[in-house]
């Protein structure tokens, strides 16, 4: 059997510049003409972003938190068919994770799942000798993440570089790959969810080609291309185990710069359960397709296009008319802050939106909400039933608020306790938890049948 090849990219810290060395990697590969899979670990969306930018092949997230790990390692090994390296972004620093107490949910719990070799990037500014101290420290920590390599970032020249070489070499026993200077730092955009569009534009292509040049010149490929050398990876296919369909229903998914972000197995999950889905675009103003017998409005960014979705009065009619005619309707973050009936931006401007959720949303210079979702649904939710659990992650800068008592539609349990979210109303269950679907896949059987029941009383 051949061997596959996959590396992870970890760092010692956040801003060790984990995000630089992958997109450099994947770019310098791609033009020596590999076929590059990318994968993310935890629910980041906008490095995939990246990702799926630099390699042209949808990147994935990795995440052992939201999904039991065979299923983790499923979503690998289904990503990585087709290409010749998966190159594994890390998360915060190599071990940071749910809990100061173990692994779980860190990059470090990844390359043990998928069996995968790492390459730690370390900040070596203002240290010699001191930089083989922390790598043989995230070696010692816990032996099962096979760290392999290291790239040396920020070093101040070509000598300082030697140093630091020298000293892991000898106290580590692992090579040091290559390096990047601190003068050649090229600053990637500071990443938020507004950026998105222009990663999609290819506004960033150039940054991306620089990133390629500077890897090429001081870091060594070809020992990369061997260092990722690593066994098959063998998993008995459980999500996406063939299966009859349960529903021959379609959904209609938003899909566009304003609404942009889905997990890649939430959309193949709906059609490995037997729909089909027809995406349209409410920025370019297409309405809800006439044949949907479902509705799906993932997260984005609506702020960014706020006037522009406020004057398409067309499309908010359809959406309105869509919900209020029965289809069962899942609507997440971005997809919720349109169904309200305002958008206020920092600027203080409201943009009427959707209206069908009482109330509006204001937007806030900093973050509103970060972090793991553990959710279970409430009464009137018909999607996850009040003894059920399902996973998620919430990431958004807008509040919402309304003058009136709404049925929520989950529970939600964080670092910060368990909290009613979102809103549920018959045939609409809408919040600013992204779900995995991944975490609970009845939920998607109980929503196309759902669908298929509402299609049959049409």
């Amino acid at each position: 059997m051949t061997d596959s090849r996959r590396i992870v990219i970890a760092g010692t810290g956040s801003g060790a510049g984990k995000t630089t060395v992958t997109i450099g990697l994947m770019a310098a590969l791609k033009r020596k003409g590999h076929t590059v899979q990318g994968f993310k670990c935890g629910p980041d969306y906008i490095d995939p972003t990246y990702h799926t930018a630099v390699t042209g092949r949808a990147s994935r997230n990795l995440d052992s938190f939201m999904l039991e790990h065979e299923i983790v390692k499923e979503i690998f090994v289904c990503g990585s068919e087709g290409a010749d390296i998966s190159i594994i972004e890390g998360v915060m620093g190599m071990y940071d994770g749910k809990e100061a107490t173990s692994d779980k949910g860190s990059t470090a719990e990844i390359s043990i799942l998928t069996g995968s070799p790492v390459l730690l990037v370390v900040n070596c500014q203002s240290m010699a000798r001191s930089a083989a101290a922390i790598v043989k420290g995230f070696q010692l920590l816990n032996p099962q993440a096979r760290i392999v390599g290291v790239i040396a970032n920020k070093v101040g020249s070509e000598g300082h570089h030697k140093i630091v070489k020298a000293a892991i070499e000898q106290e580590c026993g692992i090579p040091v790959v290559g390096y990047l200077k601190r003068e050649n730092e090229l600053e990637i955009p500071e990443r938020h969810l507004g950026l998105v569009p222009s990663v999609e534009r290819g506004e960033l292509t150039p940054l991306f080609e620089k990133l390629a040049d500077l890897i090429a010149e001081t870091v060594d490929l070809e020992q990369i291309w061997e260092l990722a050398k690593a066994e098959p990876l063998q998993v008995e296919p459980t999500l996406f185990a063939p299966r009859e369909a349960s529903a021959n229903v379609t959904i209609a998914v938003a899909k566009d710069p304003a609404f942009h972000f889905y997990y890649p197995e939430n959309l193949e999950l709906l059609e490995a359960y037997g729909a089909k889905l027809a995406f349209f675009s409410p920025l370019a103003g297409e309405g809800v397709p006439e044949d949907a017998d479902g509705l799906y409005i993932g997260g984005g960014f609506p702020e960014e296009f706020a006037a522009e979705l406020s004057q398409n009065e067309a499309v908010k009619q359809s959406i309105r008319s869509a919900i209020t005619k029965g289809l069962p309707t899942l609507a997440e973050c971005g997809g919720y802050m349109f169904l309200t009936e305002a958008i206020v931006t920092t600027d203080g401007d409201s943009y009427p939106m959707v209206g069908l959720i009482p109330g509006k949303v204001t937007m806030q210079k900093k973050l509103a909400a970060l972090g793991y979702r553990e959710v279970r649904g409430k009464e009137g939710n018909f999607l996850i039933g009040t003894e059920e659990q399902a996973k998620g992650h919430e990431f958004h800068y807008s509040t919402y608020a309304s003058d009136q008592e709404l049925p929520a539609a989950y529970e939600t349990k964080g670092l910060r306790g368990t909290k009613p979210e979102g809103y549920a109303q018959e045939n609409l269950v809408a919040g600013y938890t992204h779900l995995h679907f991944g975490s609970n896949p009845d939920l998607v059987e109980r929503w196309l049948s759902l669908c298929a029941e509402v299609a049959e009383r049409a």
